[in-house]
């Protein structure tokens, strides 16, 4: 049994393909074989935000801090906070990130299906983001 805390694990950039605005990632784990879960721990800075993707498996989200913003493709988008917990379904195409006046962290659970357990496509437009 391994006690990890995610606030105290080194963080990377997020990737400027992937993410708009200051994104730090901190993986936490991947799962040993036979296992394909993997989580990740993001925080967002105000108004930073994923790209539009979609995962093979789902994704769960749970805010651990701040608030933020969620949208499945054509939906309204929605508001997150601390404590909320978000499962998006499988191939479902989705962003998240932080509210505009509020950073946002949170830990992301996922499965990966041959190898992949993230498809990247475009970036959130600022007047998508704004709706």
């Amino acid at each position: 049994m391994n006690l990890i805390k995610p606030t105290e694990l080194p963080s990377v950039k997020g990737p400027e393909q992937n993410f708009t605005g200051d994104v730090k990632v901190a993986m936490v784990f991947v799962g040993e074989d036979p296992s394909q879960m993997s989580s990740g721990y993001v925080c967002f800075e105000c108004a930073a935000r994923s790209a539009w993707h979609t995962h093979p498996k789902g994704q769960l989200l749970v805010v651990t801090d701040g608030a933020g913003l969620i949208q499945e493709w054509g939906k309204p988008v929605r508001r997150i906070q601390r404590g909320d917990v978000i499962w998006t379904p499988p191939n479902v195409k989705h962003w998240h990130g932080a509210a505009p006046d509020s950073t946002m962290c949170h830990l992301a659970i996922q499965e990966a299906l041959n190898g992949k357990a993230v498809e990247w496509m475009e970036k959130v437009s600022d007047e998508q983001y704004r709706a």
